[in-house]
């Protein structure tokens, strides 16, 4: 079954189309930086494993663009290499994968299928910020064990930690404010939530450094945010746009799962991210002199005709589905079970409540560079939930 094409313009969230087609990899410019952005499936699951030639091991560079205006620490583990990435990983993957325990999966379906009651009773909502923020800001205190009542100061950041709505970097932290204040505080009353871990935890038989502690925090709160947040309100305008979906789901729920992972491939909300490489190094045709980026064009990946069928259909039975939206390799993204567990619930209370989703008024939001523009989610997006 394929739901058709996308009704969103295509265009827009495939902006490398030409340019895939004719080459490996090209030449963008961001903030006055030239990075070569490998474009093809193939291509950038190689260069993500190939960890030597293009390494992570670089602070601030990994982001594009980069992020030393608002962040002070090494965001860890995604800015290390093995062997330091894995014993770095280990310490806060327990954390990640409370997503996969009967508890937090429990909190998780009762958080969004509350929200949806509360949509129901309305005549409208703003599912960005009255919607989606909630559940990424509630939802984030299950896996790290802290109080929900820690979401309401996580909901006044907003859509992004660090960017204003048009996209700029905000002046001052407010972050890394707050997360200085919990390692404070779990320094001197330790409990089990994620930073009274990261205050005992060891790497390589030492303590943490107060450095440490920090990038795993920023990472943790600033890697998972905007990036569900668009995943989540794209999914919703979609059945907005294609009612009949929603009844292809609730035929069969146990689609929801190929459903979940084609969501994830179309709606990519991160566009590529960088490595460097450590000496000059031949990129598909180009020298990349030592020191400097390249871009693992993800977004660019997800749509290799190559790889998928169709790629500019939805389909929601897709399968296989070897998108790349989570990474590949070392860096595979330690919020993805957190992620398909708010993706797949949604789709679930979604089909089991909801018979048809209006959508009353929208903006976008778009990913302005020199050499492309890219559609990522909504910067409002207000909806009328019709019960089922």
């Amino acid at each position: 079954m394929s739901s058709g094409k996308c009704p969103f313009g295509f265009g827009s969230r495939d902006p490398f189309k030409e340019k895939r087609t004719a080459a490996a990899a090209a030449d963008i410019t961001i903030n006055g930086e030239k990075i070569r952005m490998l474009l093809r499936h193939e291509e950038v699951r190689q260069a993500a494993k190939d960890w030597q030639t293009f390494s992570s091991d670089t602070p601030f560079r990994v982001p594009i663009p980069s992020e030393e205006a608002v962040r002070s620490m090494r965001q860890l583990p995604i800015e290390t290499n093995p062997p330091e990435h894995t014993e770095y990983r280990a310490i806060v993957e327990p954390f990640f994968n409370r997503a996969k325990q009967p508890e937090v999966i429990t909190k998780v379906e009762s958080l969004i299928g509350t929200l949806l009651d509360d949509a129901l009773r309305s005549e409208a909502i703003e599912a960005v910020h009255d919607f989606a923020l909630p559940i990424q800001s509630r939802a984030l205190t299950y896996l790290l064990d802290v109080p929900e009542s820690e979401a309401k100061q996580y909901i006044s950041w907003g859509i992004h930690v660090f960017k204003v709505t048009n996209g700029e970097f905000k002046q001052g932290n407010a972050l890394e404010d707050y997360l200085s204040a919990q390692l404070d505080r779990a320094a001197t009353h330790s409990g089990d939530d994620f930073f009274s871990a990261l205050t005992r935890a060891r790497y390589q038989g030492r303590p943490l450094t107060r450095e440490e502690m920090m990038g795993f925090a920023n990472l943790t709160f600033a890697g998972g945010r905007d990036t569900v947040i668009h995943s989540l309100t794209s999914i919703l305008a979609y059945f907005g746009e294609n009612p009949t979906a929603l009844s292809y789901l609730r035929e069969d729920p146990r689609r929801i799962v190929l459903a979940s992972e084609e969501f994830f491939r179309v709606f990519m909300p991160l566009t590529h991210i960088g490595r460097t490489c450590p000496v000059a190094t031949q990129v598909q045709g180009a020298e990349v002199p030592a020191g400097q980026r390249i871009s693992l064009g993800w977004a660019s990946a997800n749509f290799d005709e190559k790889a998928f069928a169709a790629p500019h259909e939805i389909r929601l039975d897709r399968k296989p589905n070897p998108h790349v939206s989570f990474g590949v390799g070392t860096h595979l993204c330690l919020g993805a079970p957190h992620a398909r567990l708010l993706v797949r619930t949604l789709l679930q209370q979604l089909v089991a409540k909801i018979g048809r989703i209006d959508i009353l008024s929208s903006v976008d939001r778009l990913e302005r560079e020199p050499d492309f523009e890219r559609k990522v989610g909504y910067e409002s997006l207000t909806l009328r939930f019709i019960a089922v």
